[in-house]
């Protein structure tokens, strides 16, 4: 028997510097509503779903850049975060959702969080690990900032896999999905990918934002118009997943903020659900508030996890340790 799952990315479009949160939460539950409608049980927001991209601008007066955070410990539980998460539970829909967390003891970290509507309880936590950009603002002043590294911390809990509970689909004992969560710039990062590989991992769950034109984020000196930009950031966002659904044999869903926002930020869209084969199941045409659903299968990872994926059979870790031991690059001498 397959065990198949319906799971959705639910793209939004421009969220302003002066959006309230609230009305940002109804169109959340807004897109939530309608994956529930399409037959979805997994529905994956974007990257600091609740707020605009806030890393872009400089904040003078603390209290501003506190507005941006959710401070509570569990946010499925507090106001006004808590009307997604009792909807999602009221539907019986499985969440991920991207926000920035602000600890009890003051740290800042870019997070998402994995909530059980079964269980009615927050079932996993991941904090992104790798932090773009710069900590102070760049002195050309007609460049766009990107100042994650200023307002948040590298994760610290890892890649950790997890099971989605209550979503077995069959009798046979071959358990529930396993799953992963990256935000954003970890999706290009292939040894993150890989350590849930080699915990069996069955979907990813992505949230993003992602600039449409930033030569300096980038660090580009090309010449290059808008519109080629664009289509290159998208290009590369769908080759990220591809590339890296296909050699750990799973599946992935990426949702992402869209559209242009304040006016003059504009952020790529380009939501997508991937099989482990490497294929685009379904994709966002808009670059607004929109839904993307596909039925999944998750046998058909045993393909690559049994042949040409074989870690077991195949890896070879006594060759790898330049990976995990050195930083930077070192050139050879001759």
């Amino acid at each position: 028997m397959s065990r198949i799952l319906k799971v959705a990315a639910a793209q939004l479009g421009p969220v302003h510097l002066d959006t309230p949160r609230a009305e940002t939460v109804v169109r959340l539950i807004r897109l939530l509503k309608s994956a529930a409608r399409q037959g979805a049980t997994l529905v994956v927001f974007p990257e600091l779903a609740f707020t605009t991209f806030f890393a872009r601008h400089l904040f003078d007066e603390p209290t501003r850049l506190e507005a941006f955070f959710e401070h509570d410990k569990d946010i499925s539980r507090s106001s006004p975060t808590k009307a997604l998460f009792e909807e999602a539970q009221r539907l019986g829909v499985d969440i991920c959702v991207g926000y920035a967390e602000k600890t009890p003891e003051g740290r800042a970290f870019n997070s998402a969080i994995y909530y059980s509507a079964k269980q009615d309880r927050v079932m996993a936590k991941y904090r992104k690990v790798h932090i773009p950009g710069t900590r102070e603002p760049l002195p050309d002043k007609a460049a766009v900032n990107h100042l994650e590294k200023r307002y948040f911390e590298p994760g610290d809990l890892g890649f950790q896999a997890f099971r989605a509970p209550g979503k077995r689909q069959n009798a046979d004992g071959a358990g529930d999905p396993i799953l992963g969560m990256l935000i954003c710039n970890d999706r290009r990062w292939p040894e993150a990918w890989r350590c849930y590989g080699l915990q069996g991992v069955e979907v990813i769950l992505c949230g993003y934002n992602t600039p449409a034109y930033n030569p300096h984020f980038w660090g580009t000196s090309k010449a290059m118009s808008p519109e080629i930009a664009k289509s290159t950031a998208i290009a590369q966002h769908k080759l990220v997943m591809q590339a890296n659904s296909y050699m750990n044999s799973c599946f992935s869903i990426a949702a992402g903020k869209a559209g242009l926002e304040d006016g003059q930020y504009e952020l790529i869209g380009g939501s997508c659900i991937v099989g482990p084969e490497g294929q685009i199941l379904a994709e966002a045409a808009t670059t607004d508030d929109e839904v993307i659903c596909a039925e999944i299968d998750l046998d058909e990872c045993r393909q690559g996890k049994e042949h040409i994926f074989n870690f077991a059979q195949h890896r070879r870790v006594e060759t790898y340790r330049r990976v995990v031991d050195q930083v930077g690059v070192t050139q050879p001498d001759s």
